[in-house]
């Protein structure tokens, strides 16, 4: 099946859904699989990280695709992502190399900065903590991180550069000092935390919207017992469902792609990845619509709370 296009502001065109690959690190085969059955279903869109250790797996999986003959590689959508632990600025553009060595590509269609807080670049590993198990953050400065994605672009490793959890004065203060601008902006994103505000936000200044966990991420490793779950299956939304014909899960992103943003599932089930983009042949009313935005209550799933002490800290701010 087809996915449909989203032309971004610099004109290049990005399917609206995608296959989430965060969580999909752990069992390197599993991803490999799981990229290789969402091919063979009509994903041309991936979403992937340099922090989800996976880029090598999904870059086989999609090499071999290519050597099969399925698709080209300019009928991919690749994304990753720059991590906190390389946010100075000489140490942009060889990120970008290692992530595009890993995929074994010359280039990468979309490159973010993950997050605006940057880590302490001169301490080990990707997670850097002192000896008390405290964050060890960096001093960068996100506008100097962004100067170097820019020459990213300008090398040609990635066709578009963008930004992940900023919240809107980051998104404005890169704006302020941008050559090469933002495309995308790629946040959570779901019924119980639909993002209006960020999302008129970003449209009016020409930036498209990523939403990730479209289903509130049920096997996030951090949840505890007593913390809010995202519900994907509300009476509102089952109603709908069973009007379509479609499941729950599908009515959520045919939602999240109608209120004009781009959901990335993550699954490693073949029958699930092929549910997922079983979206096309339905199209929910501008009523219904507004009954499933009723269910947006601000339950942020993904917090990245043991980072509240950080400058940069995104979600202090309502949007």
């Amino acid at each position: 099946m087809a996915v449909p296009m989203h032309t971004l502001s610099n004109g290049q065109k990005i399917p609206v859904l995608g296959l989430g690959t965060w969580q999909a690190g752990d069992n390197p085969g599993v991803v490999e699989q799981a990229v290789r059955d969402a091919v063979d279903a009509g994903y041309r869109h991936f979403d992937c990280a340099y922090i989800y250790c996976n880029e090598k797996e999904i870059g086989k999986a999609l090499r071999d695709k290519i050597a099969e003959g399925v698709v080209k590689r300019e009928d991919l959508f690749i994304t990753t992502k720059l991590w906190n632990s390389m946010h100075r600025k000489e140490l942009v553009v060889p990120a970008c190399k290692k992530s595009l060595e890993n995929f074994g590509f010359d280039y990468v269609d979309l490159y973010l900065v993950h997050w605006p807080m940057g880590f302490d670049e001169n301490s080990e590993g990707l997670w850097p903590v002192d000896e008390k198990g405290n964050p060890m953050y960096g001093d960068v400065d996100y506008l100097d991180t962004w100067r170097a994605m820019e020459e990213c672009v300008k090398l040609g490793l990635t066709k578009s550069i963008g930004l992940s959890n900023f919240n809107s004065q980051q998104i404005d203060r890169v704006l302020s000092i941008a050559q090469i601008k933002p495309v995308m902006c790629q946040v959570e994103c779901h019924p119980n935390l639909n993002q209006k505000k960020l999302r008129d936000f970003c449209t009016q200044r020409n930036i498209s919207i990523t939403a990730y966990s479209p289903f509130g991420s049920p096997k996030r490793t951090w949840a505890k017992p007593g913390d809010p779950e995202v519900t994907i299956e509300a009476a509102e939304i089952i109603a709908i469902s069973e009007k379509y014909g479609k499941t729950p899960a599908q009515v959520v992103l045919r939602y999240l792609i109608d209120i004009g943003t781009i959901p990335i599932p993550k699954s490693s089930s073949k029958e699930r990845i092929k549910e997922n983009i079983n979206i096309f042949d339905f199209k929910l009313t501008s009523q219904e619509i507004a009954t499933i935005n009723t269910l947006d209550r601000g339950i942020r799933i993904c917090p990245a709370a043991e980072f509240k002490g950080h400058k940069d800290y995104p979600f202090t701010i309502e949007f």
